[in-house]
């Protein structure tokens, strides 16, 4: 996931991969995970700022057509490495996720791991428009990002609460669900997670 520097220079990306940030947790996050056990994923997948490749090597290990995007060079030469090791086939590509229609494919399912929360107004309304013209219609998108503090945790940057997300899919989308989840981290200042919500939408036209 490279999603809170999406609107940094590339390099300033990279930088983020200098050693494994605290998302980076070698595995898919568990409520990914939880949706890949239950069938949830299929057909040809988008992985969004997709960092070293767990969620887009996750839907390669179910037998999908995977894709997974970023700016982090760094990042990208580490996931094709993983899909080397273990065997998978997955498509891995250097792109900006504001500029989704430029790739001139659509997609059954999007992943979008820690990305949307952390994009800036100016670049939410880019990265939106161009999901709904990559994703088919019924296609669906699952989301996870940071929601508002539990008690007693610490703060994390840009949190959102369950009216920002909602408020954010209107015309084009059917918000089928707003969970709260738990976001895995290695960092210390959250042994036990941080506090998230799984998003599940589906691509609907303006009318519906």
């Amino acid at each position: 996931m490279s999603g809170p520097s999406t609107h940094r220079p590339p390099r300033d990306l990279d930088d983020l991969y200098t050693s494994p940030p605290p998302w980076d947790i070698g595995r898919p996050q568990p409520a990914f995970a939880a949706l890949a056990e239950a069938g949830a994923i299929d057909g040809r997948v988008l992985d969004v700022g997709c960092g070293t490749g767990e969620h887009t090597l996750m839907a390669a290990a179910l037998g999908l057509d995977a894709t997974g995007i970023d700016l982090a060079a760094g990042a990208l030469e580490a996931a094709r490495e993983k899909a080397r090791r273990r065997s998978l086939t997955a498509r891995f590509l250097r792109h900006d996720l504001r500029r989704l229609p430029e790739l001139g494919e659509t997609f059954d399912t999007v992943l979008d791991s820690l990305v949307f929360h952390a994009l800036t107004d100016a670049d939410r309304v880019a990265y939106l428009a161009g999901l709904r013209t990559v994703l088919r219609p019924a296609g669906r998108a699952f989301l996870l990002c940071y929601g508002d503090r539990r008690p007693g945790e610490r703060e994390v940057p840009h949190g959102l609460g369950r009216d920002q997300i909602r408020a954010s899919f209107t015309n084009g989308w059917r918000l089928d669900s707003l969970q709260p989840a738990v976001c895995d981290s290695t960092s210390p200042l959250h042994p036990d997670g941080i506090a998230a919500w799984l998003v599940a939408l589906t691509r609907v036209s303006d009318e519906g």
